[in-house]
C-alpha cells in the first residue's frame, strides 16, 4: 500500500494597506514562490482614494501578483469587503485585528509574514504593522514577522522623502541582491497600475534610482518595544 507522504507546503502570508504596495516586495515574492512556498496576499484597505473605484485597484494588483506567479485564490481583499476607505486603517483596527487573527487561525504551517515598515511614510502603514505585531506577539510567532520598507521622510527636507530605504531604528538590515534581470522586469510592472499614475509619477524615478544603485531587497525584523 502506498502512502502520501508529500510535505504540506509551509505559507507566506503578505499583508498590505493597499493595492500596488507589494512594489516593496517584489523581490520576496518571487523568492518564495521559487522555494516552492503557499503565497498568500492580502489587503486592509479598499484603496478608493481620489475617487478611483477600488474594483479597478484591486484589478491592477492581481494583474501584477498573477505575472509574478501567486494564485488568484490566494489573494484576498478584506478592506473592499469591510469598506475601510483609504487612509482610515487606524479607525479599524479591531476590524482588521479579527481578520488577521481569524485568518491565522484557520491556515496552519505558516512560516512567515511580511508587512510595511513602521516608518511613518502613511498612517495606513503603520496601523497594519502595529496591529500584525500585537497578533503576532500574543500568538508567539513574532520572529516570523518581517518589515519591509516603502517611503519615508528620514533625513528629508519639506516634502521629499526616501522610497525602500530603510530606518536603522527598525534594527539590522537583511538584505537580498535583485537580479538584473528581475530588476527590469519589475520596473515594467509599475506601469501596471495606471489608476495611480499621478502617485507614480512621483515615486517611479526614486524606485528606479534605488533598484539601480542598491539592486537589493531590504527585510527588517520586527519588535513590539518599537511601537508600544
Amino acid at each position: 500500500m502506498l502512502i502520501n507522504m508529500e510535505k504540506k507546503k509551509t505559507i507566506a502570508l503578505f499583508l498590505f494597506a493597499h493595492q500596488d504596495g507589494e512594489f516593496g516586495v517584489f523581490q520576496k515574492i518571487t523568492d518564495e514562490i521559487v522555494q516552492k512556498n503557499e503565497v498568500y496576499c492580502a489587503y486592509l484597505t479598499n484603496g478608493s482614494f481620489g475617487g478611483v473605484p477600488p474594483e479597478r485597484r484591486n484589478q491592477e494588483s492581481l494583474v501584477v501578483l498573477s505575472q509574478l506567479g501567486v494564485k488568484k485564490e490566494n489573494i484576498f481583499f478584506p478592506g473592499y469587503d469591510f469598506l475601510i476607505p483609504d487612509g482610515c486603517l487606524p479607525e479599524y483596527l479591531g476590524v482588521c485585528l479579527d481578520w488577521i487573527k481569524n485568518w491565522l487561525s484557520i491556515h496552519a504551517n505558516l512560516a512567515v509574514i511580511y508587512i510595511p515598515a513602521w516608518e511613518g511614510g502613511h498612517q495606513d502603514h503603520d496601523a497594519l504593522h502595529a496591529i500584525t505585531v500585537d497578533v503576532a506577539d500574543r500568538l508567539g510567532i513574532l520572529t516570523q514577522v518581517w518589515q519591509f520598507p516603502l517611503y519615508n521622510a528620514c533625513h528629508c527636507l519639506g516634502p521629499l522623502f526616501r522610497v525602500l530605504h530603510s530606518l536603522p531604528e527598525n534594527g539590522k538590515n537583511n538584505s537580498v541582491e535583485i537580479s538584473l534581470q528581475n530588476l527590469f522586469r519589475f520596473l515594467s510592472y509599475y506601469l501596471s497600475y495606471p489608476s495611480q499614475f499621478k502617485k507614480w509619477r512621483g515615486l517611479f524615478p526614486f524606485v528606479s534610482f534605488y533598484y539601480l544603485i542598491n539592486g537589493t531587497q531590504i527585510l527588517q525584523p520586527v519588535s513590539k518595544k518599537r511601537i508600544f
